[in-house]
């Protein structure tokens, strides 16, 4: 298992921590003095009161966390939201609320997962042309919804 140094920035601060022994993601809880508000079509940026020390060659994910996404329409705009391993600032999380009621984020709520990801480093090199393939230059639902 990998070792990942933590800072708290806050002193209640609640560390990353699976929530079983075979899921992928880390629960990440909202480090709050006072409750946010998000009204429904905003977003919010959520402190965890952490700072993290990734290994070189690796980055942390944070992704919405399902039931926040299915009960609330609560999610992360920019997800995955890449934290590089030279960040040593706050993690903080932004939330978005495409519902149509507010949503409240108390201290220690469970706002997002973190996921620890190898990072593979690529080097691009111009080319006159490339490879031709069956799909070619076809994208954004060029395949139609239906199964085949």
């Amino acid at each position: 298992m990998l070792t990942i140094r933590f800072l708290k920035l806050h002193p209640k601060a609640i560390a990353p921590a699976y929530a079983t022994p075979q899921a992928a993601g880390m629960d990440v809880a909202a480090c709050l003095e006072q409750e946010i508000v998000i009204p429904p079509r905003r977003s919010a940026l959520v402190p965890t009161g952490l700072a993290i020390e990734l290994p070189d060659g690796y980055e942390a994910q944070l992704r919405p966390r399902s039931g926040l996404a299915l009960k609330h329409l609560i999610s992360l705009p920019n997800t995955p939201a890449t934290i590089d391993a030279d960040y040593r600032g706050e993690v903080k999380v932004i939330l978005i609320n495409h519902g149509e009621d507010a949503f409240t984020v108390k201290h220690g709520d469970r706002i997002a997962q973190m996921v620890i990801a190898k990072v593979e480093k690529a080097q691009f090199v111009e080319a006159t042309h490339l490879s031709e393939t069956e799909r070619g230059a076809g994208g954004f639902g060029h395949t139609g919804m239906a199964q085949k």
